[in-house]
């Protein structure tokens, strides 16, 4: 019974993949440049997967846990401010998959162990992951994919995007502190610190999250350092004969990974045979106010639709080679994608962290987080780039 309620949702991914490829849907160049576009992204997630599981083994987010507990001194508010940093420059200097992966246990596990109701605080690394991603270019995947476009146009990124970033971030927190404020309230007993299970083998996956994060900012290959992290984290935990929390088949997300492969796939397929020109003429021209805000509103109803990463593969045409309207075009993609549990990828990994961690998310209560978020946060960070771009 559970094999046949899983079946559904990945079994039809490599059906949909060898269907565009075979019947020439999607031509061999075409299927050839998204695989060099697309592969990158997904073993970037797989490598920041298996980093999350090996720290975890560690001891390394009941230590992160623990930190934050004592410096928030039994204020619960101070601990959700703590969260919210945490969270920001995570998302900003790791990337929002990172942050969904690697904060989301440390958040609920610290929730727990302080008395505090967990949901909050796991929405809240759910919508920073999302509407602080407009940082760096390393912050989000469709940020790197647009960088290129920018220096080839001679804009620089950090310029051109540092209002709508730090407006995207603002509203959020903004927002997220009013609704939340009578979980907030009240102070709790600082809990004694847990005995480290490997000490050796917490102070390498600190040090390699570190160097993870030194790495993303001065620009090396994403893919290639976190699969070098992979690598080097599973042969210490070995080293250390230390089990990890889940089987090995269930180290790398494949199932999830396959279905957004289908995604980008299905989306390619459809841009060459007219969803390009028919979303080019939805998204509009200009880059006044009303043009930019149309933009970004389609991009990000487009990315809640299909996901974050194919919807900006079809409408970075859209953005005719202008940086700003491809600024419009990230906005929509990186603030906008909150109302469904697959419009970004961030959201599925959080989403699959939060079921491990028995904590119970309803669909209801993404949707209604992303009804409550996106239109604010996204108009608030055009409005940004149109007056300062």
């Amino acid at each position: 019974m559970t094999a046949a309620r899983r079946r559904p949702w990945w079994v039809l991914a490599p059906v949909l993949i060898a269907t565009v490829l075979l019947t020439g849907a999607l031509p061999a160049d075409q299927a050839r440049e998204l695989a060099s576009r697309a592969l990158p992204v997904l073993g970037l997630v797989a490598g920041l997967t298996v980093v999350s599981e090996v720290c975890a083994a560690a001891g390394l987010f009941d230590a992160a846990a623990g930190l934050a507990a004592r410096a928030a001194r039994g204020r619960r508010w101070v601990l959700w401010v703590l969260v919210v940093v945490l969270a920001t420059a995570s998302t900003a200097v790791l990337s929002l998959d990172t942050t969904a992966v690697l904060l989301t246990p440390v958040v609920v596990v610290l929730a727990r162990r302080t008395g505090s109701a967990p949901l909050p605080f796991a929405l809240a690394v759910l919508a920073l992951a999302n509407t602080a991603s407009l940082v760096l270019p390393v912050s989000n995947l469709t940020n790197l994919l647009a960088d290129h476009a920018l220096r080839a146009s001679d804009v620089g990124y950090l310029g051109l995007m540092a209002a709508p970033a730090i407006t995207a971030i603002v509203v959020t927190v903004a927002i997220l502190a009013v609704r939340d404020r009578h979980a907030l309230t009240g102070r709790f007993v600082t809990p004694a610190a847990r005995p480290v299970p490997d000490r050796p083998l917490l102070v390498v996956t600190g040090v390699v999250t570190g160097c993870l994060a030194v790495a993303f900012a001065a620009g090396v290959t994403p893919v290639v350092v976190a699969a070098a992290a992979a690598v080097g984290l599973l042969m210490a935990a070995r080293l250390r004969h230390r089990p990890l929390t889940v089987p090995a088949r269930d180290l790398v997300p494949w199932r999830m990974l396959l279905v957004v492969l289908a995604l980008f796939a299905a989306v390619e397929a459809a841009h060459v045979h007219g969803l390009g020109r028919w979303l080019g003429d939805l998204s509009g021209t200009g880059t006044d106010l009303g043009a930019l805000l149309r933009l970004a509103g389609t991009t990000a109803g487009t990315s809640n639709a299909v996901n974050n990463l194919p919807a900006y593969l079809a409408l970075e045409p859209a953005a005719g080679g202008d940086p700003v309207r491809l600024a419009a075009v990230l906005i929509g993609a990186g603030a906008g994608p909150l109302l469904t549990p697959w419009g970004s990828l961030a959201t599925l990994l959080w989403w699959g962290r939060c079921r491990q961690l028995m904590l119970a998310v309803p669909v209801r209560t993404i949707v209604v987080q992303g009804l409550l978020l996106a239109p604010p946060v996204v108009a608030a960070a055009v409005l940004a780039l149109a007056l300062t771009a």
